[in-house]
């Protein structure tokens, strides 16, 4: 399951919920036939779409049988995903988080700086949260997803290439 996006709080007194983005084309989603509701860790839930729209500077949302205020927060915190098949192909270098998390990360020096163990979405970038367990103690590195310290993302294989040092 690709989590898409994050379910905030109700909108209105009808079902209406805001939906926290997690992509870069919440419209597109609109065709997808079935949205999947639930929790990273748990059961997901099948939902009919009835209705997706921008609202300020964000997105609104309604399901099928998300009749009221008290249904929608109900739903108040839960992931919004689709399974990676329902997804449509991204263009070469661009990518889905959920592909990028796991892989690992090496310098142009060949040392390996850790793994992806997520992304934060910054005003100005993404950024890879790169843990390294191989280390006496965990270090966590946060580099910034941008052309010029990401080189090349080889998902086949596995590694991000970076110009990043390991004591920086």
């Amino acid at each position: 399951m690709i989590v898409l996006g994050r379910l905030v709080e109700p909108y209105g007194v009808r079902g209406w919920m805001h939906l926290q983005i997690y992509g870069d084309d919440p419209l597109s989603w609109k065709n997808l036939p079935v949205w999947q509701v639930g929790k990273e860790s748990g059961s997901w839930q099948g939902y009919e779409l009835q209705g997706l729209k921008a609202h300020g500077d964000g997105f609104v949302v309604a399901f099928a049988g998300v009749a009221d205020r008290t249904a929608a927060e109900a739903m108040k915190g839960m992931l919004v995903g689709a399974p990676r098949a329902a997804l449509p192909a991204v263009p070469e270098d661009e990518f889905y988080w959920a592909d990028l998390v796991g892989l690992k990360v090496v310098n142009q020096a060949g040392e390996s700086l850790g793994r992806v163990d997520g992304l934060i979405e910054t005003g100005a970038n993404d950024v890879l949260r790169v843990v390294d367990t191989d280390a006496a103690e965990s270090v966590e590195r946060l580099l910034p997803f941008v052309a010029a310290v990401v080189g090349k993302v080889d998902v086949a294989a596995g590694v991000i290439h970076v110009d990043w040092e390991r004591d920086w």
